[in-house]
């Protein structure tokens, strides 16, 4: 892949549920648990200080106001894929769990596992926070 408009033709083709579209990001709407569960993963575009492009999948997971915080830091400690930061979503903060990853070396195949990757985790860690609740 070399620009984030291949991404987004890609994740068209595939057929991804593209629900928000905008320059520079895109959000993809999983399906999941054969329709009875959701989640939303945004994708963008950023820049690392050398100027080379990468890809960032990110998926809100909950509300901060009442999360152990050390439960968060452990999973960071723990994780092989993503991390966990803090994100707003329409004025809320919100725990988001992200993953980046350079365009160069990205192909179809990959940028389709990663929003599966990140969409299904995130889905777990938000069941786990939210008493088995859904909340994107």
């Amino acid at each position: 892949m070399h620009d984030f408009e291949q991404i987004r033709q890609q994740l068209t083709s595939a057929g991804f549920r593209l629900t928000a579209q905008v320059e520079g990001v895109v959000c993809v709407e999983l399906s999941l648990e054969r329709g009875t569960r959701h989640q939303s993963i945004f994708l963008s575009e950023l820049e690392d200080d050398d100027g080379r492009p990468y890809l960032r999948a990110s998926t809100a997971v909950a509300p901060i106001t009442g999360l152990d915080a050390r439960r968060a830091l452990v999973f960071n400690w723990q994780s092989r894929v993503g991390y966990l930061a803090i994100g707003d979503l329409d004025g809320v903060p919100y725990l988001q769990l992200c993953e980046n990853r350079p365009f160069e070396g990205l192909d179809a195949a990959e940028v389709q596992r990663l929003v599966l990757e990140i969409g299904g985790l995130g889905d777990r860690m938000e069941r786990a926070m939210s008493a088995d609740g859904d909340l994107l």
